[in-house]
C-alpha cells in the first residue's frame, strides 16, 4: 500500500452490481474533486472474444467442462498485480480497455469483443480505481489485495445473482434460459475458487438480500427491486466506524453483529456515500501529508 499513490479496489462477479457502485464513486470524487484514473477488470482478460470461444471450444473437447473467465488460464493476474504495485510506487501503470459494444468502438476505434493497445494511465491522479472480478484476489502466484488500500466487496446472495445474470443475459444478449444455465454451471468451480475467497480479504462488504421469493431463480420473472431487499454492511475492522451516526442516517437500520448493519436496499446508495466519502477523504489527507 501506498501513502502517495492511494488504491481502491472494487470486487465483484459479473452482474452483481460493481457499476453502479462505480458510479456511486464518481459522485464522490466529482463533488470532493479528487482526480482518479481508472482500470477495468476486464481489460486485463487473457483473451479476447473471439480468442475466448475458440479456447472454451478447445478446453471443452479435451474434457474441461468448467473453463471461465473467473480463473488464472484466462486472467492476467501477473500483470494487474504489477499495474497496482505500479501505481503504489511511481503513480502510474499500464492498462488498456475491452471493447464491449459499438458505442465503445466507435470512441476508440477497436471492434467490439477487442482490446485497445496497452497504454501508460494519466499522470498526477489522487488516486486509482479499479472495478472488476479480481481487485482482490490471492493465488499461490500472486496477491493483488495486499496493494490495495481501499477494498469492497459487492455481492448479492447466490440467487439473487443467478437472477440477475439470467435477466441480463436474456434480454441483453439474446441467450435462452438453458444457455445461461449452461454458464453458470460451467463457471462454479472457479467462482468458488477465486471469487468467493476475494469477500475474506475486503476491508467492507456491501451484500443485496432480497425479501421475496427467489427459491427458484430459473423462473423468477423479474429482479427483486431495492425496495424488495436488504443491505448487509460488513466491515472487516469496525474500530473507528460510527455506528450510531450510521444507523441515525439510514431509516430502519439495525446493527445484525457487532461488526455489520443491515439497512434498507433503497438506501444503498445513501450508504455508501456516507461510509466511503470519509474513508476516501482520509485516504486523499494522508497522500497530501506524505507529499
Amino acid at each position: 500500500m501506498s501513502r502517495k499513490h492511494p488504491i481502491i479496489s472494487i470486487t465483484g462477479s459479473s452482474g452483481a452490481g460493481t457499476t453502479s457502485v462505480k458510479r456511486t464513486f464518481e459522485q464522490i470524487f466529482h463533488r470532493e474533486k479528487v482526480n482518479a484514473v481508472y482500470i477495468e477488470g476486464d481489460a486485463f482478460h487473457r483473451y479476447d472474444r473471439a480468442e475466448m470461444r475458440v479456447q472454451m471450444a478447445r478446453e471443452a473437447e479435451g474434457g474441461n467442462r468448467h473453463f471461465s473467465h473467473f480463473s488464472p488460464e484466462t486472467n492476467l493476474f501477473e500483470e494487474l498485480e504489477k499495474a497496482f504495485r505500479d501505481y503504489g510506487e511511481n503513480g502510474t501503470a499500464t492498462t488498456r480497455h475491452y471493447i464491449h459494444d459499438d458505442e465503445e468502438s466507435a470512441r476508440h476505434g477497436t471492434p467490439p469483443g477487442t482490446f485497445t493497445p496497452w497504454g501508460a494511465l494519466p499522470e498526477h491522479s489522487d488516486l486509482l480505481f479499479y472495478e472488476g472480478l479480481h481487485g482482490a484476489v490471492v493465488t499461490d502466484k500472486v496477491n493483488v489485495a495486499r496493494y490495495a488500500d481501499l477494498k469492497i466487496g459487492v455481492v448479492p446472495v447466490i440467487n439473487l445473482e443467478w437472477i440477475q445474470k439470467l435477466h441480463r443475459d436474456r434480454s441483453a444478449r439474446g441467450y435462452s434460459t438453458e444457455a445461461v444455465t449452461d454458464t453458470i454451471l460451467r463457471r462454479m468451480p472457479d467462482y468458488i475458487h477465486y471469487i468467493c475467497p476475494q469477500f475474506s480479504e475486503t476491508d467492507i462488504n456491501f451484500q443485496r438480500v432480497p425479501t421475496v421469493d427467489t427459491s427458484n431463480p430459473f423462473i423468477a420473472r423479474w429482479i427483486p427491486t431495492p425496495d424488495e431487499s436488504m443491505v448487509v454492511i460488513r466491515f472487516r475492522n469496525p474500530r473507528g466506524i460510527d455506528f450510531p451516526y450510521l444507523l441515525s442516517m439510514l431509516p430502519n437500520s439495525f446493527m445484525s453483529r457487532a461488526n455489520s448493519i443491515v439497512a434498507h436496499g433503497s438506501k444503498l446508495d445513501l450508504a455508501m456515500q456516507l461510509i466511503l466519502t470519509p474513508l476516501i477523504m482520509q485516504l486523499i489527507e494522508r497522500r497530501r501529508n506524505a507529499r
